[in-house]
C-alpha cells in the first residue's frame, strides 16, 4: 500500500510540475536490471495532432550524445589505435590555440573531463548557423539587422579548428586543472574517432554502439528513420509581453562539426538499452560494447565540477545521492530537454526527455529515484547548510559576468540578499553555503554557483551551469 501512495503521490507531483511548465510531452521510463517497471507519458508528441507517446517515440537527447562518444574513445583505446592521455595534437596537427605551450599539452583525457583550459566559445552558434537560418521560423528585424551575422560559421571539423586557432582568448589554466564544459572538445573527439577509425563519427557509433545495442531508432538525421513516424515534434517557449506561450517549431538544429558533442535522435527504450553498457559493466543484453575496465575509467569522478558533482568521460557523477553513487548526464537544445540516470548499486536506470527546452527533466527523474529510496517527491540530496554572510561582505559578489559564447550573469544585492539575472531564465535569489558558494534553484532542481578568485584573492570568475565566466564589471 505505501508504494502505491508513493507512486500515486510522484504522479500528482509530476503532472502538476509539467502543467506549471507548460511542456507539450514528456516520457519517463525506469528499468530494473535491465527490465523497465516503470513508464508514465505527459501530453503529446503532438499536440495539434493530439498523437500520444510510446516507448518508441524520438526525442533528441542533446548532450547525452557525449556518453555515446566518450564509449568510442573508449572502445578505440582498447584495440589499440589511439591512447586518451595522447596529446590532441596527434591526432589533429591543425588543432592549436594562441597559447601554443598550453595546447600542446591539451590530451584527450582533457577533452573527455572539460579540463582543457578552453573557455565558452561561440563556435556551437557557429556550427548551427546555417541551420537556424533556414529555419522558417527565424526572423530577422529589419532595425536590427541579423545578429548571427557577427558569429563565424562552422561547417566542418576544419572550419571548427581554424575558429580556436583565430579566435583570441585566455585560457582558463594549465590543461587539466580547470573545469569548464566544452562543446569544442566533444566535437574535436568525434574529429578524432573520424581519424583513427578511417570512417565519418555517425557511421562509427552506428555500427560500434547502436546497432550492437539493439538501439533500432537512434540516429543523428530524423532523414536517417526512413519514414518513421513516432517523431516527437518540436516546441519552443516564446515569450509574449508578460506571458509565456507555446510555439510549435518544428525544424531541428543540426551542426555538422558538433555532432558528437550532442545531435543524438533515440528513443525511451533505446537509452534504457544504452544505459545498460553503464550499469551492466560494458554489456547490453549478450553484446559486449565496452569492457569492463574501460567502464570503470569512464565513470571515474575525475574532476569536481559543482559542489556536489564529477565529471569522468561523458558522464557526471555524483558520488552521494542519498547514500548511493548517481552517474547521469543532461541534453539541452532546440526543443528538447533530456536526463539520463544510473543507480549502479541498486541495478536501477531511467531516462526523461521531453520536447521543449527547458523542461525540468533532471528534477522529474531525480525525484523519482528519490521517491524509489523512500525519500520525499521533492527533495534534494544536496546536503548544504546556509550560512549568515554580512552585507558588506556579499557587496563583493556583485557585478557582470561574460563567456566568449554569449553567455551573460549579473548578481546584485537586494534587501540583504543576494540575486543573479541570466537571459532566459528568471531571476534567482541565492543563499550562501560558505567557500564563496551559494545555493540556487534551476527548473525546480537545486544547484549551486561557486565564485573564483584570482592570486590576489579578487574575485575573477563565476562557476554557472558547470562553466566558467569572466567577470567584466
Amino acid at each position: 500500500m505505501r508504494k502505491e501512495t508513493v507512486v500515486r503521490e510522484f504522479e500528482q507531483y509530476f503532472d502538476d510540475i509539467l502543467k506549471r511548465y507548460h511542456v507539450p510531452g514528456f516520457a519517463m521510463g525506469i528499468a530494473e536490471n535491465g527490465k523497465i517497471g516503470y513508464e508514465k507519458a505527459f501530453g503529446y508528441r503532438d499536440s495539434e495532432a493530439e498523437l500520444p507517446l510510446s516507448l518508441d517515440t524520438v526525442f533528441g537527447v542533446g548532450s547525452i550524445t557525449k556518453a555515446v562518444t566518450a564509449i568510442a574513445i573508449l572502445q578505440l583505446q582498447e584495440k589499440g589505435k589511439l591512447n586518451v592521455h595522447d596529446p590532441v595534437s596527434n591526432y589533429l596537427p591543425a588543432f592549436k590555440t594562441r597559447n601554443k605551450e598550453q595546447s600542446e599539452k591539451i590530451s584527450l583525457h582533457h577533452f573527455l573531463v572539460h579540463s582543457s583550459g578552453l573557455p565558452p566559445l561561440a563556435t556551437l552558434m557557429g556550427s548551427v548557423k546555417k541551420s537556424i537560418e533556414s529555419d522558417p521560423d527565424f526572423k530577422v528585424d529589419p532595425q536590427q539587422g541579423n545578429p548571427l551575422d557577427a558569429i563565424q560559421t562552422i561547417d566542418t571539423h576544419a572550419d571548427l579548428m581554424d575558429t580556436i586557432a583565430k579566435t583570441e582568448f585566455t585560457m582558463l589554466g594549465e590543461p587539466g586543472t580547470e573545469f569548464s564544459y566544452s562543446n569544442d572538445g566533444y566535437a574535436l573527439l568525434g574529429a578524432i574517432i573520424e581519424r583513427v577509425s578511417g570512417m565519418s563519427y555517425e557511421q562509427y557509433v552506428q555500427e560500434n554502439i547502436f546497432t550492437p545495442a539493439g538501439m533500432h531508432h537512434s540516429v543523428f538525421q530524423y532523414e536517417d528513420l526512413k519514414g518513421y513516424e513516432d517523431i516527437a515534434v518540436l516546441y519552443v517557449m516564446e515569450n509574449n509581453e508578460d506571458e509565456k506561450m507555446i510555439e510549435r517549431s518544428n525544424h531541428a538544429w543540426d551542426a555538422p562539426a558538433m555532432r558528437a558533442a550532442g545531435f543524438i535522435k533515440s528513443t525511451l527504450n533505446d537509452m534504457l538499452k544504452f544505459m545498460e553498457v553503464i550499469r551492466n559493466e560494458g554489456k547490453v543484453g549478450s553484446a559486449r560494447i565496452l569492457s569492463t575496465e574501460s567502464v570503470k575509467v569512464m565513470t571515474t569522478p575525475y574532476m569536481q565540477c559543482s559542489h556536489d558533482t564529477y565529471y569522468g568521460y561523458g558522464v557526471m557523477i555524483i558520488p552521494d545521492f542519498f547514500g548511493y553513487k548517481l552517474i547521469h548526464h543532461g541534453g539541452d537544445i532546440k526543443g528538447v530537454t533530456a536526463q539520463m540516470g544510473i543507480l549502479p548499486e541498486l541495478g536501477l536506470t531511467g531516462i526523461s526527455l521531453a520536447n521543449l527546452a527547458e523542461a525540468p527533466s533532471s528534477k522529474l527523474l531525480f525525484s523519482a529515484f528519490a521517491g524509489n529510496l523512500g525519500k520525499p517527491t521533492d527533495a534534494s540530496h544536496l546536503n548544504v547548510e546556509i550560512v549568515d554572510i554580512p552585507h558588506e561582505s556579499l557587496k563583493e559578489f556583485e557585478g557582470t559576468f561574460v563567456a566568449n559564447d554569449g553567455i551573460t550573469s549579473t548578481f546584485y544585492l537586494e534587501n540583504d540578499e543576494l540575486y543573479v539575472t541570466i537571459p532566459g531564465f528568471a531571476t534567482r535569489v541565492l543563499k550562501p553555503i560558505g567557500n564563496d558558494q551559494f545555493l540556487t534553484s534551476v527548473r525546480d532542481q537545486d544547484t549551486t554557483i561557486r565564485f573564483k578568485r584570482n592570486k590576489d584573492k579578487n574575485i575573477h570568475r563565476v562557476e554557472i551551469a558547470f562553466r566558467q565566466l569572466l567577470k567584466v564589471r
